[in-house]
């Protein structure tokens, strides 16, 4: 594992060591979110001026601060100290708090709306659908949404090659592209109403370095040694050489928002 703090109890190894010691490649690396993902989250959700939300596990802030000029009263929660260090900094329209998605630091019924960006994979589903309607008034409403590598490119996907992604299971990784997030929810016990699904398309423009700190954002590449980063990097500047100085990364954007039962 690479040198680095303690992994926090509370979070899966992989995202508490890989999230930390990657935080800055993440905040530099991670694309933002398409407009258009941004619109149906707020339109659904009722995300505006005198609503109150709480973006979960937040990162570095890529989609709160997406939020924030909505004119909603915007909450952060985030359970790793390097990533909301940087969540503070980036996005001071927004209250930060620590914590998880299974323990949130908010009383009952005290939000309109929960968003999750590229994270309720690393969440125990069940026990976090439970706490996000504790948290939730009646009928107030639950977003999630991820940005996939496009690998109908072939560039993108030699990348994913390069990086090991159909192996990261072996790394405790949970995420993957080809779970139906409907269907899982829907399948629960849970109060949330039926879950309903947007795709669009999302291009990132970056350089061969931005490319770089993306790849080593990822955690369980943010958690090997530091060789082991250094090789991979080399392997991904040498994938882009040829390119242009600015590219684009495409992107497949999923969005899926239901809401609790009144």
């Amino acid at each position: 594992m690479a040198d680095g703090p303690d992994p926090d109890p509370r979070v899966m190894v992989a995202a508490a060591t890989g999230f930390s010691v990657g935080a800055d490649d993440y905040e530099r690396g991670r694309p933002s979110y398409p407009a258009d993902a941004v619109e149906v989250l707020c339109r659904e959700l009722g995300i505006g001026p005198g609503a109150r939300v709480l973006d979960l596990a937040a990162g570095t802030g890529k989609l709160t601060r997406l939020l924030v000029p909505t004119g909603a009263e915007v909450v952060a929660v985030e359970p790793v100290a390097e990533m909301r260090a940087r969540l503070q900094a980036g996005v001071p329209g927004a209250s930060v708090l620590d914590g998880t998605a299974e323990h949130l630091p908010l009383p009952a019924a005290s939000v309109d709306a929960v968003t999750v960006a590229q994270a309720f994979h690393w969440f125990d589903p069940e026990v976090a659908l439970r706490e996000t309607a504790r948290v939730l008034g009646p009928g107030g409403g639950l977003g999630l949404v991820w940005n996939e590598r496009d690998t109908a490119e072939p560039w993108v996907a030699e990348l994913s090659r390069l990086i090991r992604w159909d192996q990261r299971g072996q790394w405790q990784v949970p995420y993957t592209v080809e779970e139906d997030w409907a269907a899982r929810i829907d399948a629960l016990a849970t109060p949330f109403g039926p879950v309903q699904r947007y795709d669009t398309t999302y291009r990132q423009v970056l350089d061969a370095e931005t490319l770089v700190a993306r790849v080593l954002s990822t955690s369980y590449i943010a958690a090997q040694p530091a060789e082991e980063r250094a090789r991979l990097a080399d392997e991904v500047r040498a994938l882009v050489a040829d390119f242009d100085e600015t590219f684009e990364l495409p992107y497949v954007t999923v969005v899926y928002w239901c809401r609790r039962d009144a």
